[in-house]
């Protein structure tokens, strides 16, 4: 009997422990379109997958019981629900729904490594394809127009060059990846930026606040990763066009196709055209730039044992652009009789992703890029040549509560033109390229406290083959409630930067000032602090989400051009002082029930520096900044309204003379849109509204934009014993000929577009 009772026993223990089932389905979005490698995962039993690339999944060995199963995916907010697995199978599909800023969502840049976006202890904001669409544009520089403390800044009201502003940092601080890669730098950073077509994207991801211990150089204002779509993901066949009353046609078309089982690739072409010469404020010059592009891109995933990545993708461009005197054409170009300024760029690119086949979690990454650029302003000719080689080795590894991320990087900069920056020292006739080698290592630990608390550690050390080395430290430390409906960040870190003046001044090239430099440029340092504060409350049916930011920077060695001293120079040198960045910024997010959408957002901010004991505003810097996106959706039609703006404060410009009319200060400025979209069936969407509804242009208060536009090559100008531009009754005003000085917004007014839509799954 008692061998009876034993024989009993382990039976129905056997019988207990196989009681385990599985669950299967498929992941998608709620247009239909199957997610690949999504995450599906039941963190109690620490057991998860990832789908294939229909979106199927199989998840096996699941006890009976009540379970909370977690499905995750970049760009996707993260859903949860309890199942209840009490037989062998279990079917079971799962819609997610697109992030939105509101939401929880996954990110990437802070770490270098995926995490949901209240986790992160870098606050990491995140804006989606849907948020792009909610105003149409044909290139990134364009989108940003509409994300609070960041500001595209027109710097040439010729060849419409700019960069992009963090708050009230110039472009050069910033640094712009793709799909985490340093592509847009050095050349790129004044062109590269309208040649990224917004129909690439999949999300963007903004981080404000030095981030050069994992991305080194350039990253001491903040990064700007733009994210590009996974083929997986894509429409089988999609197309994007649209064209404005200006004469603006932008085209969109992208497929994507699988080459055998194991691999799926998107192909997508951008051409944008602009040949409508308007000059609506009469001063000669055309308003816009005439450009004509087309960019190709090509990516690639690969599918792998144990779901590793491998990623590869490339990309093409070639831009013709060219902006000046109405009466231009292709054979003044170079000379002297009529002014214009003509860029052609010929740019590729080629980055990759390729998680190693060895059981740790090891990673590299990749890029290579050319930029070739031939460009004509008036008869000043600037040739430039510039390649750049990085790689990157990073190991990911999670040591009980640290989770750590320790890498190696590798940089080559080749740079050539004919200007002095690559000019011999001994001999000022000969040009010897620039060849900059930057290697260095980081590691990070994330330190997991408590539930609610963590801290995460870094540092950086880099080698400059012509500056040395450069050690940059950082510390963040996280605080969030158990519901996560308040998250508290405290940020400390230190950035620097190694400027390039021809490059990444487009004002150094045009006009008729002089370049000069007071000393050899040292390299830029920064000490930076930020405090972010997330609130998420639930007021009824209608969701509420407050993040509000404190920042402060401190530079030494700063290098701030000096328009002010010689109107006929810009200086360069290192600051002799220091230079600070502080403000306060909020985000409100606000959802209601019947389908309104309201994000708006407002930075205050204080830039300026202190040289000899005076401390001076910075130009072209505003005190205040503001956006907003505001979205309807009637469901019953298929009708949206987007309504979407930017205001900006005063910004102290610079003048040429005391006698120049143009006002020091810029107006309080606004630009508006509203656009309605009409979905059509399925798979079109018909969309159309107006631009700049309150028309307005820098030229609306002032007696001109260009100064002496009338006379571009200074020919009527009458210079004194010290090279100043005298008073003359052919020059009322002492100025000489500046295209660059006085650009700080658009030139283009009022405008209708209309487009549409057309995607395939």
């Amino acid at each position: 009997m008692k061998h009876l009772l034993s024989i009993i026993f382990i039976l129905f223990t056997v019988c207990a422990i196989a009681q385990t089932g599985k669950i299967s389905g498929k992941i998608s979005d709620a247009g239909g379109t199957s997610l690949e490698a999504a995450s599906i995962r039941i963190p109690k039993l620490k057991i998860g997958v990832s789908s294939d690339d229909q979106g199927n999944y199989v998840l096996e060995n699941i006890p009976y019981g009540t379970w909370e199963i977690e499905i995750n995916h970049l760009s996707y907010t993260i859903h949860k629900e309890t199942i209840i697995i009490n037989s062998e199978s279990l079917f079971k599909d799962f819609v997610l729904e697109e992030s939105s800023e509101e939401l929880e969502g996954v990110v990437i840049s802070g770490t270098m490594k995926p995490v949901s976006k209240l986790d992160s202890p870098i606050p990491v904001e995140v804006y989606t394809s849907k948020f792009f669409k909610a105003n149409p544009t044909p290139s990134l520089f364009d989108a940003l127009q509409n994300v609070n403390g960041v500001r595209p800044q027109l710097n040439c009201n010729v060849c419409n060059t700019g960069d992009i502003h963090i708050n009230g940092l110039e472009g050069p601080y910033t640094m712009v990846l793709i799909d985490g890669m340093p592509i847009v730098s050095g050349l790129s950073t004044v062109y590269g930026l309208s040649g990224i077509p917004q129909s690439l994207i999949d999300r963007v991801e903004i981080v404000k606040g030095p981030a050069s211990t994992l991305y080194g150089s350039e990253a001491v204002g903040g990064l700007i990763n733009v994210i590009t779509k996974r083929p997986g993901n894509a429409p089988i066949i999609s197309a994007d066009i649209f064209g404005t009353t200006w004469g603006e046609v932008n085209a969109d078309i992208a497929a994507k196709f699988n080459a055998g089982k194991k691999a799926q690739s998107l192909l997508g072409i951008n051409y944008f055209n602009y040949t409508n010469p308007i000059d609506n404020n009469n001063d000669g010059f055309t308003d816009l730039t005439l450009q004509n592009r087309i960019s190709i891109f090509n990516k690639w995933n690969f599918d792998r044992k144990d779901n590793r990545i491998f990623t590869i993708a490339g990309r093409y461009l070639y831009e013709d652009r060219w902006g000046g005197q109405m009466n231009w054409n292709r054979k003044n170009r170079g000379g002297d009789e009529v002014y214009a300024e003509s860029i052609y760029t010929s740019r590729w690119e080629l980055f990759g992703n390729y998680q190693l086949p060895i059981k740790e979690k090891v990673f590299f990454q990749f890029s290579l890029n050319g930029h070739d650029q031939n460009s004509a302003y008036g008869d000043e000719i600037y040739i430039a040549d510039q390649k750049i080689a990085f790689g990157q080795f990073f190991w990911d590894k999670t040591i009980g509560r640290n989770d750590l991320l320790i890498g190696a990087t590798y940089r080559y900069t080749f740079y050539d033109d004919n200007t002095p920056a690559t000019a011999s020292f001994d001999n000022p006739n000969i040009n010897e390229p620039s060849k900059t080698h930057l290697p260095g290592v980081f590691v990070q630990d994330e330190i997991t406290l408590s539930e609610n608390n963590k801290l995460l550690l870094g540092a950086r050390y880099d080698y400059n083959s012509i500056h040395g080395s450069i050690i940059t430290p950082r510390i963040n430390y996280k605080w969030n409630s158990a519901n996560k409906n308040n998250i508290l960040r405290v940020s400390f870190g230190n950035g620097y930067r190694v400027a390039n003046v021809f490059t990444e001044d487009h004002a150094a090239l045009t006009g008729a000032r002089q370049v000069v430099f007071m000393s050899e440029l040292k390299p830029e340092k920064s000490w930076n602090g930020n405090i972010n504060y997330v609130k998420r409350m639930n007021v009824g049916s209608t969701f509420i989400g407050l993040d509000a930011t404190a920042f402060y920077t401190y530079f030494t060695n700063k290098i701030i051009p000096d328009y002010q001293t010689d109107p006929n120079k810009i200086i360069y040198d290192n600051l002799n002082g220091n230079a600070v960045s502080q403000g306060v910024s909020l985000n409100i997010d606000v959802a209601f029930e019947n389908g309104l959408k309201i994000l708006a957002g407002g930075t205050i901010m204080d830039v300026s520096s202190k040289e000899n004991g005076i401390r001076e505003r910075q130009l072209k810097t505003e005190r205040f900044m503001g956006t907003w996106t505001i979205g309807y959706t009637i469901k019953e039609i298929g009708l949206t309204i987007d309504y979407t703006g930017n205001v900006t404060g005063p910004m102290k410009l610079p003048l040429l003379s005391d006698t120049d009319p143009r006002r020091q200060h810029s107006p309080w400025w606004s630009i508006q849109n509203i656009q309605l979209t009409k979905k059509v069936g399925r798979n079109i969407e018909i969309y159309g509204g107006v631009k700049n509804l309150l028309n307005w242009t820098i030229g609306k208060t002032n007696p001109f934009v260009i100064a002496r536009s009338h006379d571009p090559f200074d020919r009527d100008v009458t210079f004194d014993a010290n090279g100043q531009a005298m008073v003359t009754p052919n020059n009322p005003y002492g100025l000489t000929f500046d295209p660059d000085t006085y650009s700080y917004g658009p030139n283009q007014g009022i405008r209708g577009f209309l487009g549409f839509r057309y995607n395939l799954f």
